[in-house]
């Protein structure tokens, strides 16, 4: 079995990664900037520094991972305070993604499994599932951020050799969720009527636990070398299907009438929300032929599965 150094092990991902390679008999080290939050057979290792700056002078002597999964990042947010927003996620995103491999490197790992966005490539996907090999056109601070990580860590593993695997997951939804994926299950669980009855889009998501069995196969097997891999539940619903199925789920029907798309934009416009209405009545799809052709990996879960953990979780804190 292998050694796996997961940074953000603490956080969203980072706890089901952790749980699905002890589960498979992986030894597992967390980085993390603030000790706690650890599943049990995890060693802790609390690095502090911003952004990774000191990572590789107070890297522990004996440490000598197989693989490290990248995680932790400066996410996307609706409402970003930061002055410069875009520099505020490429110092995390690409700079300290950097400097975490050249200090992996410097000790001997083989591999480094960066776990990006399918944001570096896109928000909607112009009527054809997107595939790896797509061009790039970010569109968004985060988007970009993740993109130019890419290209950053792809030109060093080129230059030193380091086995650089990227990962794309869409949006990931499971137990402990944020963002806007709870504020639809927020709205669902309240009845607040929402005008999604008519939106026909359909958007790629992955299961928590479908991506950390994923990025195990990326960390471990050695087909995945020097390769990018889209990752995704196996269908894609449309935001009405998913409201329902939530709503199934949480039972509470969802309350969800018929609003033109175009009424849907304009209100965008009037709002300031263009993006966040785009982002529900545009198709994303993700091909993910390519992970399932050079890994054999299919999810272990269907999106069914994932939305009842998520929803039980949901009700449990209700």
């Amino acid at each position: 079995m292998s050694h796996i150094l997961v940074t953000g092990a603490n956080g969203f991902v980072g706890r089901a990664l952790c749980r699905a390679l002890v589960d498979g008999g992986h030894a597992v080290t967390g980085v993390v900037r603030h000790a706690g939050g650890f599943i049990d057979g995890v060693q802790e290792w609390a690095a502090g520094g911003n952004n990774f700056s000191d990572l590789a002078g107070a890297w522990p002597q004996g440490l000598n991972p197989d693989c490290v999964v990248h995680l932790a990042a400066r996410v996307h947010v609706l409402r970003d305070e930061a002055a410069n927003p875009y520099a505020a996620f490429r110092a995390t995103n690409v700079e300290g993604a950097l400097r975490v491999a050249q200090a992996v490197h410097r000790n001997g790992t083989r591999r480094f499994v960066f776990v990006s966005s399918i944001k570096a490539v896109a928000e909607t996907d112009s009527g054809c599932p997107l595939r790896e090999d797509d061009p790039a056109f970010p569109q968004d601070a985060y988007g970009r951020s993740k993109f130019e990580a890419e290209q950053a860590l792809i030109r060093f593993g080129s230059e030193t050799g380091l086995d650089v695997v990227i990962v794309r997951p869409p949006l990931v939804y499971g137990p402990e969720v944020r963002a806007n994926f709870l504020r639809l299950m927020d709205s669902v669980w309240k009845g607040v009527p929402l005008p999604l009855a008519a939106v026909g889009a359909r958007r790629s998501l992955v299961y928590v636990d479908n991506l950390a069995d994923a990025l195990v196969h990326c960390a471990t097997d050695p087909r995945a070398t020097n390769k990018c891999f889209h990752v995704a539940d196996s269908n894609d619903p449309t935001v009405t299907e998913l409201a329902r199925a939530l709503g199934k789920h949480l039972q509470k029907p969802a309350r969800l009438f018929p609003l033109p798309t175009s009424w849907l934009r304009l209100a965008g416009r009037m709002t300031h929300r263009s993006p966040q209405v785009e982002r529900l009545i545009g198709d994303l799809r993700v091909d993910t032929t390519r992970i399932r052709a050079v890994l054999g990996w299919y999810p272990p879960y269907s999106t069914d599965d994932g939305l009842a953990a998520t929803a039980r979780w949901y009700r449990s804190t209700h």
